[in-house]
């Protein structure tokens, strides 16, 4: 019988591994992640041999970011070369930390030739960045003397969002432990932290949230402030500034006060005096992030107060020194005619109304961080209001590390999202940033499977610039990361760029959203009806019955679609001719409707049901070809990983047709293969708790 990987605990004992295990300098076991500086080969490693590069010296007194960056460049020139840079003579690589390259902080120009390569930039990130930049090219092969670079950041704040808890559970966490030793800080380093920084660094992350958005007060007492100054003071250097999700109701949870009313005086005292304490002590905090009213997160709605009554009372008792980040996922059991509009019509209302340092993070979609979903409508709604794209780097909804799915590709197709309101979704973003949320953990390589650390490359990347396609970040990545091997990028980038989708075919066909596991998010339940909140039910989402499938959000339905801009909201109103992966999210209609494949709409989602299973037999197959070119054990992982991924697919597309054909009542069309079960035995399928919950 099938038994989905998440319920395995339950057939038989887990396999222990071997104790101590390999370091990262004696295997390729992924903690190196894309910088481990492979030694180059052929023509590149002759051209760099020629160049032969040669450090300046630096002063122990030197800024501390310049002395990262040149430890940075022997770690990667000496790696590259397999040997020690050789000593005296004229240096031939130089850092201008104080030049006057123009653009945003941690802007930077490298010039090269066969008589030296030049790092300038106006201030010392802009040197460690621009250091990196140089060992991406270098380590892609590319000649010293052909590498010319002029680069800055498209937008200012770049940060990973951590949902780590005080006891070291991740909340949506699937590659192990919390990376954050709370219990040992502030005495025990961990050299763990500046591993994390440096890979933060190479991709021009400048910022960490490091707790959980359900936040614990914890974080707002003394007991952890220098557990706090720790990570900033090893952070700093790398240009990481440190931030912290804080609980609304802290002045009552911790402060001793009766109220965490916004507009109550001794609170924004309290919140003054407790800003000004951290200020103090970490004079580069970089701010709050703030999940209010959502989920049942206390929030100023709890005192009859808007959002912008909570951000702004915070962005006061920061003032100029930091940031106030509140997020616009919102949504409640009171509304019952579509969770997708209820953050627009909460925060829209309220543009302009913002102090100067808030920033409303919203999510990618309006749902929750689904295969696909249409981009938000908020963004471009609030053109007097800084918006920030969040984005999920954990895949909780898209098979947690155990399924092979390259996010870029999602993130390319919202950032490119004409918004209809004077540019796309990247132009509407540029002024605040991007937000993650991240996939790191204690397993030794990060983020539980190897491609899964792509994902958190790719964030950077596209953060740094939205402009870089999926392919050129994917070629990087997988360079850096396995093998520069012409062939083995020619088999491993579109294996990567169509990942995506084919979980998207498998899980969520057409449009179709959230009919995942409730509570856990795993695996297929479309069935799941009889929750006590309607939009927590799958049956909310898909809308099935013996007519059709999907969600009206037409005039004649929830009427969603008005909340885009009129000439998007045209290129959705119509079914025949819209974009078909967008079809259920909008629409309900009958199982015979006729897509613009010329099948009918049963017979169009049974085909991308089992396309989606097809891809994850071709990228077995793919990765099968290329074990010459990737050590053993990684090879080995990975393949264990996409074995999981192929049962699973059989899983969703088995499970997912079952419950069709019971609602519908349709046979399925010729040629297309039966459920291995019936609908009753997918349904009694139970599971352990699972990873992240």
């Amino acid at each position: 019988m099938f038994v989905p990987a998440a319920a395995q605990a339950q057939v038989g004992p887990a396999i222990a591994p071997a104790p101590g295990g390999p370091s990262a300098a004696s295997a390729e076991d992924g903690y190196a992640l894309w910088l481990r500086y492979a030694p180059l080969e052929g023509q590149a490693k002759a051209a760099l041999e020629r160049f032969d590069p040669r450090l300046a010296p630096v002063s122990a007194s030197s800024d501390p970011t310049i002395l990262v960056a040149m430890q940075e460049l022997n770690r990667g020139l000496s790696s590259l070369l397999e040997r020690p840079l050789a000593a005296g003579g004229d240096a031939n690589v130089t850092l201008d930390c104080a030049s006057d390259v123009t653009g945003s902080e941690g802007s930077y120009r490298i010039t090269g030739a066969a008589s030296g390569i030049a790092i300038m930039a106006a201030d010392p990130r802009g040197c460690l960045y621009g250091s990196h930049a140089l060992l991406r090219e270098l380590s892609l092969g590319t000649a010293p003397g052909r590498i010319s670079l002029d680069q800055g950041p498209a937008m200012p704040l770049r940060l990973l969002n951590h949902w780590d808890n005080p006891d070291g559970s991740v909340e949506r966490g699937y590659a192990g432990r919390s990376i954050f030793d709370w219990w040992h800080m502030p005495g025990r380093s961990d050299p763990r932290m500046i591993d994390y920084a440096r890979a933060n660094a190479s991709i021009g992350i400048n910022g960490s949230v490091v707790n959980n958005v359900n936040a614990s007060p914890l974080f707002l007492t003394p007991r952890y402030l220098p557990k706090l100054v720790a990570l900033a003071d090893a952070w700093r250097p790398y240009g990481i500034r440190l931030y912290i999700s804080a609980r609304f109701s802290a002045p009552r949870d911790i402060g001793g006060l009766g109220t965490a009313d916004p507009l109550d005086p001794q609170v924004r005292a309290w919140w003054q005096a407790k800003a000004d304490e951290i200020y103090a002590a970490i004079p580069d905090f970089g701010g709050f992030l703030v999940k209010a009213n959502s989920e049942g997160q206390p929030g100023p709605q709890d005192y009859g107060r808007t959002h912008a009554d909570g951000a702004n009372m915070l962005a006061g008792a920061v003032g100029d020194r930091g940031t106030i980040i509140w997020r616009a996922f919102v949504y409640s059991a009171e509304d019952e005619t579509d969770r997708a509009k209820q953050a627009y019509e909460e925060f829209v209302p309220l543009d302009g109304e913002f102090a100067p340092n808030v920033i409303v993070q919203v999510k990618n979609g309006a749902i929750d961080f689904q295969p696909r979903e249409p981009f938000h409508p908020m963004f471009g709604a609030m053109p007097d209001t800084r918006l920030m794209l969040e984005v999920q780097l954990t895949k909780e909804y898209l098979g947690f590390a155990s399924h092979l799915a390259f996010l870029a590709p999602m993130w390319e197709e919202v950032l490119d999202s004409d918004t209809g309101r004077g540019g796309n979704v990247a132009q509407v973003v540029a002024p605040a940033g991007m937000a993650g949320v991240a996939n790191t953990g204690s397993d030794r390589n990060w983020t539980g499977s190897d491609f899964d650390q792509a994902n958190w490359y790719a964030f950077g990347r596209l953060a740094w610039d939205p402009t870089l396609s999926s392919r050129t970040i994917a070629r990087e990545w997988a360079a850096q990361t396995f093998s520069r091997d012409p062939a083995f990028l020619a088999a491993s980038v579109p294996m990567m760029l169509g990942s995506r989708e084919a979980v998207v075919d498998y899980m969520t066909p057409l449009g179709l959203a959230h009919l995942m596991g409730t509570g856990h998010h795993y695996g297929p339940a479309p069935w799941v009806c009889d929750l006590g909140r309607p939009d927590w039910n799958p049956c909310y989402y898909h809308r099935a019955d013996k007519g059709g499938i999907g969600f009206d959000r037409t005039a004649g339905g929830s009427n969603a679609l008005a909340q885009y801009a009129p000439d998007i909201a045209a290129q959705w109103s119509d079914p025949a001719a819209m974009n078909q992966d967008y079809l259920l999210w909008f629409h309900h209609v009958p199982w015979d409707f006729r897509t613009r494949s010329g099948r009918g709409l049963w017979e169009e989602l049974v085909a991308r049901y089992d396309r989606g299973v097809a891809k994850v037999d071709d990228m077995q197959a793919t990765w099968q070809s290329l074990s010459p070119y990737v050590d053993p054990q990684r090879f080995r992982a990975v393949s264990e990983m996409l074995a999981i991924q192929r049962q699973e697919a059989q899983w969703w597309r088995d499970a997912s047709l079952a419950y069709w054909q019971h609602v519908n009542g349709l046979p399925l069309p010729a040629g297309a293969a039966p459920p291995a079960l019936d609908l009753k035995a997918y349904q009694a399928l139970e599971f352990p708790e699972a990873p992240g919950e």
